[in-house]
Order: C-alpha cells, then sequence, then structure tokens
C-alpha cells in the first residue's frame, strides 16, 4: 500500500520538480495533521504550486506548496511575517506555515494554509467582492505609506516607480539592439516584429523626462505594493462580518506610487467596469485624506507603469535568443510583448491622457 509520503514523492518527482527529497521528508513534520491518515491528494496548481490535502476523520486538511528562488522566498516572509503584521494586516495574506529549504540551495518551498480557490472574478464579479478586494489593497497602500517600516521595505524590496520604467526600457532596447548581429537568421515577420518593438521603445525612453515629471507631480507618496495585483492572486473568502479578501503571490512586492498597483488590478476588468471599481477604490483612499489625480491624468500614470512591465518581459527572451538561439522561442514570446503594446488602451477608455 502507498503511503502518504510516497504519494508525496511520487506526485513531485512526477511534475520534474527539485528539492522532493526536503518536501517529502520535512512536509510532515511541518504539517503532522496532513499525515495521519491513510492517503492523501496532491493537486497541481501551476508549474510550481501544489495543494496537498487529506482526510482524516471526516475533516479535510490541506495546505498549498510552493516552489520559489531562495531570494523570492525571502521576499515573500519578510512581507507576510514582518511587513503586513506591522501595518495591522496581519490577515492580508495567507498564513506561511514554514519554509523548506532545498539542500544545494537551488531553491525552496514555501507552505501556506490553503484558503481554497475563490479567486475574484474579473468578468463576473460580485459587488461585496470588489468591494472587499479594493478595502484591502487601499488599507495596504494607505497604511503603509506613513509606516516605519517602510524604510526597510525600501532597502530589502524593488522600486516599482519610475526607476522600474526607465530600468526595463533602457534594459529592453539594449537587448533587442543586441539582436542585429543575429537579423541574418530572422524570418522576415521576425525582423519586423523586432523594428516594432524598437521603435515603440524608443519613444517610451523619449518620453522618459514627462513621465518622471508627472509620476513626481501626481504620484503620490511611495507605498508597499504587492506588485502583481492580478485578480488570480486575490482570494475573497466569508468572513465572521461578510467576505473578505487575501493577496496570494507576494513575490514581486516592492516599493512605489499606487498607480503601479492599482493598474494591473483594474486592467484585469472590462472597460465598462473599471471607473466603478476606480470610485470605491478613490473612496477608500479620500476617507485616509488622500485625494488621487483626474482619469487623464491616471491614464498616463497607469500606462507608465503596464508599459513598464511590458518592457520588462521583452528582456528575457531577447536575452535567451542570443545565448540560445531560436530554439529559446524567444521570436514567440517578444511578438506576444509587440500585440500588447499595439492592443494597449487606457484605463478609462474615454478620458484621453494616452503617451505611449
Amino acid at each position: 500500500m502507498t503511503t502518504p509520503v510516497e504519494t508525496l514523492r511520487g506526485a513531485l518527482s512526477d511534475g520534474g520538480q527539485i528539492g522532493v527529497d526536503e518536501v517529502s521528508t520535512l512536509l510532515p513534520t511541518l504539517c503532522p495533521r496532513l499525515f495521519t491518515g491513510a492517503d492523501i491528494q496532491v493537486d497541481r496548481l501551476n508549474s510550481r504550486v501544489f495543494r496537498v490535502k487529506s482526510l482524516s476523520n471526516g475533516v479535510a486538511t490541506s495546505v498549498v506548496i510552493k516552489r520559489l528562488t531562495p531570494a523570492l522566498a525571502e521576499r515573500n516572509e519578510l512581507v507576510i511575517k514582518r511587513y503586513l503584521p506591522s501595518i495591522g494586516l496581519p490577515n492580508a495574506a495567507p498564513n506561511l506555515v514554514g519554509t523548506i529549504s532545498e539542500a544545494t540551495g537551488a531553491c525552496a518551498w514555501q507552505v501556506h494554509e490553503d484558503l481554497g480557490s475563490s479567486l475574484l472574478d474579473p468578468q463576473n464579479p460580485r459587488a461585496d467582492a470588489i468591494a472587499a478586494a479594493v478595502e484591502l489593497v487601499a488599507r495596504l497602500h494607505t497604511r503603509a505609506a506613513s509606516a516605519p517600516i517602510l524604510a526597510e521595505c525600501r532597502q530589502q524590496l524593488n522600486n516599482l516607480g519610475m526607476p522600474y520604467f526607465v530600468s526595463n526600457v533602457s534594459q529592453a532596447l539594449a537587448r533587442l539592439e543586441s539582436l542585429q548581429a543575429l537579423e541574418e537568421t530572422f524570418t522576415p515577420d521576425q525582423r519586423a516584429a523586432r523594428e516594432r518593438l524598437l521603435d515603440r521603445l524608443h519613444t517610451l525612453h523619449e518620453s522618459i523626462p514627462r513621465r518622471a515629471q508627472l509620476m513626481h507631480e501626481l504620484g503620490g507618496p511611495e507605498t508597499l505594493l504587492h506588485g502583481d495585483l492580478w485578480t488570480i492572486n486575490t482570494l475573497v473568502i466569508p468572513g465572521s462580518q461578510g467576505l473578505e479578501a487575501r493577496l496570494v503571490d507576494w513575490d514581486r512586492a516592492g516599493v512605489g506610487p499606487v498607480a503601479y498597483d492599482v493598474s494591473t488590478f483594474l486592467y484585469r476588468f472590462p472597460a465598462d467596469r473599471r471607473h466603478s471599481i476606480w470610485n470605491e477604490y478613490r473612496c477608500a483612499l479620500n476617507r485616509a485624506g488622500w485625494r488621487l489625480p483626474e482619469p487623464a491624468d491616471l491614464n498616463l500614470l497607469f500606462e507608465t507603469a503596464e508599459c513598464a512591465r511590458y518592457a520588462n518581459r521583452i528582456v528575457w527572451p531577447a536575452t535567451a535568443l542570443v545565448s540560445e538561439g531560436p530554439e529559446s522561442g524567444g521570436h514567440d514570446e517578444l511578438s506576444q510583448v509587440l500585440s500588447w503594446f499595439e492592443s494597449l488602451e487606457p484605463v478609462f477608455p474615454n478620458e484621453g491622457g494616452q503617451l505611449a
């Protein structure tokens, strides 16, 4: 008969994971209730995230385990165990049960409480679910902006404001220009995609002074940011007084203006829903004494954040093309980024204010 530990080991090994020995040895120590029954179930949620579930004495017990680089694991732990509690939001993220390090230091597995799969639905969101998510994001931003711990956040986390935009645009330009030496190996479509991306990036680079001025004048105070505020990272669960939100996957947490997080969030929803969601967020910030720019100016701030993310997604496939050649899949990724640029619309389509 297969033991629970053997089931866990087999599921992780079938997924081609590393650190299987360490997880198989230490997870029963961290979560003994998972392994008291006759069997467990391991569900793969994505390439590096698994739900481990047991049914013992009629009570379901489960955790979510996630493979990370050691640096990202350290960032998650800092945010969940230090930064969020310090601003009075210890429940803003699922509890971190523990971290299991792979023996050679190649990766770490983090074990989180499992809050289920009640993700915020961007297509048909419930009003109370939106309200819960927006309220949590607003509390995160307003509390962290004035918290003493923000000084430490600046030292430990990435700056996701203008430095992020400038760095990514500059690096993307340099990487695409380095492909000039390989251009003879490109198909006409690949050559055209590179040229169109270069045009986009040169335009973005030329706009840096104006964007920096707008960010300085209108961006508001720096604060702690989730850094990857997609709806797939937003859980909404029942609480004692209605729905409550939790944010998962703090891998890209950073410091910067709220536009970075808010643009990510709003772009996930249909255009006709964004104004109402924005108004809820704005009202929450108004209660904290914050005043935010008008929609046309916000479009510029949001576009800056979105273009910084697009530029970031150019760097790695372009680098892979130089080091690994066309087999890397870099051309397909660059074409995808180009399609994002060419379909980019303002968060508020009827308010103007687009630079790219």
